[in-house]
C-alpha cells in the first residue's frame, strides 16, 4: 500500500474510534512519526494531506525543517516528542525560533522540573514562549521518562512560575503490549489527571496553563487512546511501515 493509502486508513480507524467514544474527529490531531524517515517521504505524506510530523530527535527535527523549508516543503507543523536532553534544549530554541522552517508547534516530552526550568530560561532570553505538555509516566515502569502522578502535582506550583512555558496539557507512553485494551487504564489515568489540574490549577487562574491536550497513543493502541480521551496521537509504523522504508 501507498502511504497516502496508509494515511487513508489510519484517519478512518481515528474517525471510527471517535464515534465509538461520541467524539468529533476533527478534536484529535494525528502526528505522524517521521523519525528517521527521509524528507522525500515527508514530502509524499504532506501533499496526501498531513501537517503535523512529530521527530524524536531535536537534532533531526531541525535538519528536516531546514531541508523542507529549502525544497519549498511549507506549512509543517513540527511536534518535538522525545526526551529532550538538558545540553541540547537550544535546539528546540533554533526550531521554535525559525518559523520559515516551519512551526514547532508543541514539545510533547517536558519530563522533568530541570528540563522545564532550562527551556524557560532560555526561551525567555530570546523573548519566546514555548508550547509544551508534561510528561507522566502513568505505568511506573521503570524504562520510561516522565513525572510520576505525585510527583507532577507537587512540583506543579513551581513549574507554573516559569514564564516562558505555556502548559497545553500531559503527554504520556504506555507500555508496548500486544492487546491494546490491556492499557486502556493507562490512558484512562492520564485523563483523570488532566481533569484534576484543570479543577486545582484552573485556566481562569493559570493563563499559562489551558490543559486542553491528551498526547497518548501509537500504532498499536492508538484507537483505545481516542476512546479514552486523547486529543492528539502518534502513529508512525501505520503510515510509513516498517524498515523498509528506512
Amino acid at each position: 500500500m501507498t502511504i497516502a493509502e496508509n494515511l487513508r486508513q489510519v484517519k478512518a480507524r481515528m474517525a471510527q474510534a471517535a464515534q465509538r467514544a461520541q467524539r468529533a474527529p476533527d478534536e484529535i490531531t494525528l502526528v505522524a512519526v517521521s523519525k528517521t524517515k527521509p524528507l522525500s517521504l515527508i514530502a509524499e505524506t504532506a501533499a496526501a494531506g498531513q501537517v503535523d510530523f512529530g521527530e524524536n530527535r531535536l537534532e533531526e527535527l531541525c535538519q528536516k525543517a531546514d531541508a523542507a523549508a529549502q525544497s519549498g516543503l511549507n506549512g509543517i507543523r513540527w511536534h518535538a516528542i522525545g526526551t529532550i536532553q538538558s545540553r541540547k534544549a537550544k535546539l528546540a530554541l533554533r526550531a521554535a525560533a525559525q518559523p520559515d522552517s516551519g512551526q514547532l508547534c508543541l514539545i510533547h516530552a517536558v519530563d522533568r522540573p530541570k528540563i522545564a526550568q532550562r527551556l524557560s530560561r532560555l526561551a525567555a532570553q530570546n523573548n519566546l514562549s514555548l508550547d509544551v505538555l508534561l510528561e507522566v509516566n502513568v505505568s511506573g515502569e521503570l524504562s520510561k521518562h516522565g513525572f510520576s502522578p505525585a510527583s507532577l502535582l507537587t512540583a506543579l506550583p513551581s513549574l507554573l512560575d516559569l514564564p516562558a512555558l505555556r502548559y497545553r496539557g500531559l503527554m504520556t507512553m504506555a507500555p508496548f503490549v500486544p492487546d491494546a485494551e490491556q492499557v486502556r487504564p493507562c490512558f484512562r489515568q492520564l485523563r483523570r489527571l488532566l481533569n484534576d489540574l484543570r479543577h486545582n490549577f484552573p485556566p481562569d487562574q493559570n493563563p499559562q496553563a489551558t490543559w486542553q491536550h491528551l498526547s497518548m497513543g501509537m500504532t498499536n493502541d492508538f484507537e483505545v487512546a481516542i476512546e479514552e480521551g486523547a486529543t492528539i496521537v502518534r502513529v508512525g509504523t501505520a503510515i510509513f511501515g516498517h524498515r523498509e522504508y528506512e
